[in-house]
C-alpha cells in the first residue's frame, strides 16, 4: 500500500514539474535572429533549368525559446524561388519554433524562365526576399540569381521531361539503331555562334556528310550523360581563337557541363564525350577549353587517313574522369596541347594509330588513385568474349613534349608483341617521368638508351608547374624543361599555347616559362 502511494506521489510530481518546465513555453519573436548570410546567391543559372539548393542557417542566440510568427517570400506565391523550413516545402510559413541557442536550417531552390520578363538582353538578375515576422521586428535575407538564356538542342522528350528519342547511326551504308539518347543537328543548326550559350541533353550528332562549325567565343554546355557525336563522312570544325585575357578566355570555345555553381567548375564527369565516330573525316580543334566530361575527345578509326582525322592546337581538356584524349586506332596530331587531371590516362593511343603531338604538356595529378598513367600506349583490344585483336601503331612521336604528374611512371608502353603488326613510337627532347629503379620495367619498349625509342630526353627533372592542382600548368623559370627545346621542332609550332614566341631558346611543353 505504501509503494502504491508512494508511486501515486511520485508520478502526480513529475507531471507537476513537466507542466512548469518552460521547455514548452516559446516567448514571441524580438527580431533578434542572426542569419549565416545576409544575401543567398543562387548563382547562375540557365532558363528553366533548376538551380542546386541553397541553405540558409537561422540562429537563436537567446536564453529563451522562440516562436517566429511567420518566415515568408517577399513575392509569395508569385515567387520562383522556393523554400523548405524545418522539412516543409512552401512559400508562407507560420509559428516556426526554434530553442534556446539553437538554429534551424532552411533550404532554397528556384528555377525561372527568362522569357517571362521583358528586354532581359540574354542575361536577368531575378532577387527576392526571405521575411522573418513583420512590423518592428521584421528581418529579411535577400535571395539573387542571375538567369542566363540559351538555346537548347534536346531531343523529343514525354510529358515528365524524359529523353524518350535515340539516335539511328548510319555506319557504312547501314542504318544501325541504338540506344544513345538524342537526335540528329538540323541544317539550321550546323553552326554554333557566340551570342547565346547552347545547352544539349542527350547526344547532338552531325549528320553524316554534313559540318558542325563552332566559332570563336562560343560556349557549349552538357547536360548529364550527354555530348556531341561526329558520324560518317561528318565533319566538326572548332574555331577558337587566341583571347587577350587568358583568364577570360573570350575568344575561346568552351565546352563543359550546365551546372554553373562555383562548387561544380571544376568536378569531373558531369557529362559524356566529344566522340569522333570512325567514318568522321577533317576534324579540327584550335584554341578550345574541355572540361569536367567523362572522356574529353573519343577519336575511333581511320588510321591511315590522307590527312589526320583529329587535328587539335591550342587547347585544353581537363577534369576527365576517365580519359582526357582516347584514340582508338586512329590518326591524332597534337600541337600545343595541355591535358591533366585524368581518372585514368590524360592520353590514350590504343588499339593502335598514328599520333603525332609537338609542344605538349601532357600531365596527370588526378586527386586519387588511378590505374594508368599520364600517356598509355598499346597495339591490342580485348573483346567480350576474351579474343584480343592486334593491329599497327604506325607512329606515335612526342617532340618537345612535357609528360609528368603525380604517379609512377607516366608513361606506359604496352605491347602484344606479333612480326604481323608494327609497333612505333618515340619520345624525343621530351621531359618525361619515369624511374625504374626497381628495374621493374623491362624489355626493348623500356630500354631508355635505344634512340630508335627514346632521344635526347630528360628525366626525373622538376617541370615547375605553376599550380597543376589546379590545372596551371605555365612553367616557372626554375623548370628543368626551359631553353630545352630543339628549334627543328620549335619552327613547326613557332608560338606557345598563349601566342608568345618561341622562335629563340625554345622551352619544352605548351607554355614558354614565365616569372611566377
Amino acid at each position: 500500500m505504501k509503494r502504491t502511494l508512494y508511486t501515486i506521489i511520485t508520478i502526480g510530481f513529475l507531471m507537476l514539474w513537466s507542466s512548469c518546465r518552460k521547455d514548452f513555453e516559446f516567448s514571441p519573436n524580438t527580431g533578434s535572429l542572426l542569419f549565416s548570410k545576409d544575401t543567398v546567391y543562387l548563382d547562375t543559372i540557365f532558363t528553366n533549368i533548376g538551380s542546386s539548393t541553397y541553405n540558409l542557417k537561422v540562429y537563436n542566440r537567446s536564453n529563451d525559446d522562440i516562436m517566429i510568427p511567420s518566415i515568408r517570400l517577399a513575392l509569395g506565391n508569385t515567387s520562383n524561388y522556393r523554400l523548405n523550413v524545418d522539412g516543409r516545402a512552401g512559400k508562407d510559413f507560420e509559428n516556426i519554433q526554434i530553442l534556446a541557442k539553437d538554429s534551424l536550417f532552411i533550404f532554397i531552390e528556384t528555377t525561372i524562365d527568362i522569357n517571362n520578363f521583358s528586354n532581359p538582353d540574354g542575361k536577368f538578375l531575378y532577387t527576392d526576399q526571405i521575411e522573418f515576422d513583420a512590423g518592428t521586428n521584421l528581418q529579411k535575407v535577400e535571395l539573387v540569381t542571375l538567369v542566363q538564356d540559351a538555346i537548347f538542342i534536346y531531343p523529343n522528350r514525354d510529358n515528365t521531361t524524359k529523353v524518350i528519342e535515340t539516335l539511328s547511326l548510319n555506319v557504312g551504308g547501314e542504318i544501325l539503331e541504338t540506344e544513345i539518347q538524342g537526335r540528329e543537328l538540323s541544317s539550321n543548326e550546323l553552326t554554333f555562334t557566340n551570342e547565346k550559350p547552347y545547352v544539349i541533353y542527350g547526344y547532338a550528332a552531325v549528320p553524316n556528310g554534313q559540318t558542325l562549325t563552332i566559332n570563336a567565343g562560343a560556349r557549349i554546355h552538357f547536360h548529364d550523360n550527354s555530348g556531341l557525336i561526329v558520324t560518317e563522312a561528318a565533319s566538326l570544325q572548332v574555331n577558337g581563337n587566341v583571347s587577350s585575357n587568358p583568364e577570360l578566355l573570350e575568344n575561346e570555345v568552351i565546352f563543359e557541363g550546365d551546372r554553373l555553381e562555383p562548387d561544380l567548375a571544376n568536378v569531373p564527369g558531369q557529362w559524356g564525350t566529344i566522340w569522333l565516330l570512325d567514318g568522321s573525316v577533317n576534324n579540327t580543334i584550335n584554341y578550345t577549353t574541355i572540361k569536367n566530361s567523362t572522356v574529353g575527345i573519343l577519336c575511333e578509326g581511320n588510321p591511315d587517313a590522307a590527312t589526320e582525322k583529329l587535328k587539335i592546337i591550342n587547347s585544353q581538356i581537363y577534369n576527365s574522369s576517365n580519359f582526357g584524349v582516347m584514340g582508338r586506332n586512329t590518326s591524332i596530331t597534337g600541337e600545343n596541347v595541355v591535358i591533366n587531371n585524368s581518372g585514368q590516362s590524360s592520353f590514350a593511343g590504343v588499339f593502335g594509330g598514328k599520333y603525332n603531338f609537338t609542344h605538349c604538356t601532357i600531365a596527370n595529378y588526378w586527386n586519387g588513385s588511378r590505374q594508368f598513367p599520364a600517356v598509355l600506349l598499346n597495339n591490342f583490344m580485348t573483346d567480350e568474349d576474351g579474343t584480343t585483336f592486334i593491329t599497327d601503331l604506325t607512329q606515335a612521336h612526342f617532340n618537345n613534349c612535357i609528360i609528368y604528374g603525380n604517379d609512377n611512371p607516366e608513361i606506359l608502353i604496352d605491347e602484344v608483341e606479333d612480326n604481323t603488326v608494327v609497333f612505333n613510337f618515340k619520345f624525343t627532347n621530351c621531359l618525361i617521368r619515369f624511374q625504374n629503379s626497381n628495374n621493374s620495367f623491362t624489355g626493348a619498349n623500356y630500354d631508355l638508351n635505344n634512340t630508335n625509342h627514346y632521344e635526347g630526353n630528360i628525366f626525373n627533372k622538376d617541370p615547375d608547374f605553376m599550380n597543376p592542382s589546379k590545372n596551371r600548368l605555365n612553367i616557372g623559370e626554375n623548370s628543368a624543361a626551359v631553353n630545352k627545346g630543339l628549334s627543328i621542332f620549335a619552327t613547326q609550332v613557332p608560338f606557345d599555347i598563349l601566342n608568345v614566341s618561341r622562335t629563340t631558346a625554345p622551352d619544352i611543353g605548351a607554355y614558354q616559362h614565365i616569372i611566377f
